[in-house]
């Protein structure tokens, strides 16, 4: 959880440095307009005490302006309200950026009037309790960043965001999303992310996902089955892969990890074959391989020290160090076939 919120926090400062803080440009009239509407359709919040007619809306709280006096980035956190989102955030047609976060009394759908905003490439809609699904009109924005995880969406992913050639970085996770997981839903040249975790996501992961500069895919507890094996290779460039909690069935024995991998978590799967000796040469800072059918002894040497037993438990026949049992080959199966008399 801290690496992705660090990711989404990358995107806001990258974006916040080519904005302009000076207080000394009015802003626009029509804009200021909009804003107080929008905090009309909020409920007049305390925390836009600010934002008041007659006065330059540049130097209110939680905007900021371009440095022709445009608003473009609203971010609005933790309010204590109970409304919709308002649909008045469609009129600020310079708008590159809106971040509503940790507003659990914000409901509804998003409203028809985003489908206005052809600038915006950063939205960030979070913990909040807006439900429905993902509108199809969010093609028509300019979006590099979509945000949605923990709010109440549902219905399937929309083949819709395929059409944004921008986006390269995408979190539904803790929704209710059903279906299938579409191909190319990530485009760009630089790193991707895609966080898809926690929904009801079913059948086999795309195969492009498995291309191109991938850092971070976070597919965990979902329904997903078949085999995944693709997503790894020795000069992958991932660092994280979460497919844990799933029904994912594939032989990890020759499997190679990416050498810059440093969190791979795959337990509670349907994986069979022995741990790959790959691994050793690939330091993680967390390891997760318990709930599967592995079986065979565990590689030794240079960062398979770092390892815990509980990297490895509840297999079918895992042996070796760290496991209490050390003792592989015959020894170890007359040992199991002992105590399963």
């Amino acid at each position: 959880m801290q690496v992705k919120i660090s990711i989404s926090l990358l995107f806001f400062l990258l974006f916040l440095s080519d904005l302009s803080l000076s207080s000394s440009l009015d802003c626009n009239a029509a804009d200021r307009t909009t804003l107080l509407n929008i905090k009309s359709e909020l409920g007049n919040p305390p925390e836009l005490s600010t934002w008041l007619p007659a006065t330059n809306c540049c130097t209110w709280s939680n905007v900021y302006c371009s440095d022709t006096g445009r608003i473009n980035n609203v971010y609005l956190f933790s309010l204590n309200i109970s409304t919709t989102i308002p649909p008045s955030f469609g009129d600020l047609p310079k708008l590159e950026t809106i971040q509503l976060q940790t507003i659990p009394g914000l409901y509804g759908t998003i409203p028809p009037s985003f489908s206005k905003l052809r600038k915006l490439e950063i939205l960030f809609l979070t913990d909040t309790s807006v439900t429905g699904a993902i509108p199809d009109f969010l093609s028509r924005t300019n979006l590099s960043a979509l945000d949605l995880h923990n709010n109440k969406f549902s219905g399937p992913t929309p083949m819709s965001l395929t059409k944004l050639p921008r986006l390269q970085f995408l979190d539904l996770s803790g929704n209710s999303f059903s279906g299938t997981i579409p191909p190319g839903l990530l485009h760009g040249t630089d790193r991707r992310y895609l966080y898809l975790a926690r929904n009801k996501l079913s059948g086999e992961i795309p195969e492009d996902y498995g291309n191109g500069d991938i850092d971070t895919i976070d597919l965990s507890h979902n329904r997903l089955t078949g085999d995944p094996s693709f997503l790894f290779g020795l000069t992958k460039p991932m660092t994280k892969i979460d497919l844990s909690w799933n029904q994912l069935e594939f032989d990890m024995t020759r499997v190679a990890f990416p050498h810059h991998l440093n969190y791979l978590d795959l337990s509670h799967n349907r994986i069979k074959g022995k741990v790959p000796k790959s691994l050793q040469d690939v330091q993680l800072r967390f390891l997760n391989f318990s709930y599967n059918e592995l079986c065979g002894e565990l590689p030794k040497g240079r960062f398979m020290a770092n390892y815990k037993a509980d990297s490895y438990i509840h297999n079918k026949c895992l042996c070796g160090t760290p496991l209490i049992t050390t003792i592989c080959g015959t020894s170890y199966i007359t040992i199991i076939l002992l105590e399963i008399l």
